[in-house]
């Protein structure tokens, strides 16, 4: 019989956070319960006493009063911490605190009592507890105005909403909230070795005005068909943050084909290190291209139909020619100093998925024309 799975309570559930943890909890087949402000007090109870595990993220960032980051920083974390206590289970306990937390504020002292809660706690045996002093969080989902100013300025230049900008050159730590998530769920694979505070890795030091000009560019370059080095670093989370603030209408933008009788030729994405994507199609019978290249690069992928490439190399005038369809996924790649064509050789019209090295610059195109 397959054991049954560890359970994890989320307090704060339906925070920024919460939710992407709780996404990323269910997808490892836990058991989640998910406590939050309007949770039964007997059925949090019941879950913070059953838990083997326990997020603990509920807590006041923005209270309506100053007096409720007390109540809602300390004196909940002391209630979560007498049920857990009480339960006699030892869970593992991670508590999302703030490196805020050393200021000398409503807020910091709030968050350093709540930490002390939870460390006597350790201290008395009832739980392993990690503490995570965490900077600026952003990432999807996170509440612009509310949650980060990073939300605010993603949401805001979604939209081509003002923003506003006090210091350009004030320094910013921040962190991703898949990286915090990754980190913590880390946790649940491997025992802690002791309980205390925990330096969360991960960290991203910019500026307030890097941040911005990031966001902007990401923002002016989509629609522009282009788009920046985005897969690593800093640039991959914001980017990822971007996007997931664009309102629905936004989700689609519109390309300019460029048609005649032959068919059709659209830029799709234009890279400034990696060149660009473009698709084509032709009409049956039509042959495109009769060129060659210095140094410029392609590769082809027919997509839909049936297509003949035709090479003939621009000195020695050796020969070469590829049949390909989209039954049958090839790449054709054009070489430099070869003259090359393709021809639509089915009954429907072909289309191909087109990679340059180089994005076209009509100034300098590298493209001469001859026939094959």
């Amino acid at each position: 019989m397959p054991s049954e799975p560890r359970v994890v309570a989320v307090t704060g559930a339906n925070g920024f956070i919460g939710r992407n943890l709780v996404v990323r909890l269910n997808e490892r087949g836990l058991a989640v319960r998910s406590i939050l402000r309007e949770t039964a007090p007997e059925e949090a109870r019941r879950a913070l006493s059953e838990a083997d595990i326990v997020f603990h993220l509920a807590g006041a960032n923005r209270p309506p009063k100053p007096t409720h980051f007390m109540r809602d920083n300390r004196d909940y974390t002391t209630a979560v911490a007498g049920i857990i206590a009480a339960s006699g289970r030892k869970p593992v306990l991670i508590y999302c605190s703030s490196t805020k937390a050393t200021d000398d504020s409503e807020y910091g002292r709030s968050k350093r009592a709540g930490e002390s809660e939870l460390l006597g706690l350790a201290m008395r045996g009832a739980a392993d507890v990690a503490i995570y002093r965490l900077p600026n969080i952003f990432g999807k989902w996170a509440r612009p105005d509310y949650n980060s100013a990073v939300a605010t300025f993603c949401f805001n230049i979604a939209r081509n909403l003002p923003i506003r900008i006090d210091d350009r050159d004030a320094p910013l730590a921040l962190i991703h909230v898949d990286d915090v998530i990754d980190q913590w769920l880390s946790l649940l694979d491997e025992p802690l070795r002791q309980s205390g505070f925990v330096t969360p890795h991960g960290f991203y030091r910019t500026t307030v005005g890097q941040v911005v000009d990031l966001i902007n560019a990401f923002a002016e370059k989509r629609s522009a068909g282009e788009i920046l080095a985005v897969g690593t670093g800093l640039e991959r989370a914001l980017y990822s943050t971007f996007i997931a603030s664009l309102p629905a209408n936004g989700f689609s933008y519109p390309l300019a084909a460029h048609s005649d009788l032959r068919g059709s030729f659209t830029e799709v994405l234009k890279t400034p290190a990696s060149g660009q994507i473009s698709v084509f199609n032709a009409h049956p019978g039509v042959t495109r291209g009769g060129h060659y290249h210095h140094a410029k690069v392609e590769k082809f992928l027919i997509v839909h139909g049936h297509a003949r490439f035709r090479f003939r190399h621009i000195l020695s005038g050796d020969t070469h020619e590829v049949l390909t369809s989209a039954d049958t996924p090839v790449v054709v790649e054009t070489i430099p100093g070869w003259t090359h064509d393709v021809t639509n050789v089915g009954d429907e019209v072909m289309v191909s998925l087109v990679w340059a090295n180089e994005v076209f610059e009509p100034a300098r195109p590298d493209t001469v024309a001859m026939p094959v």
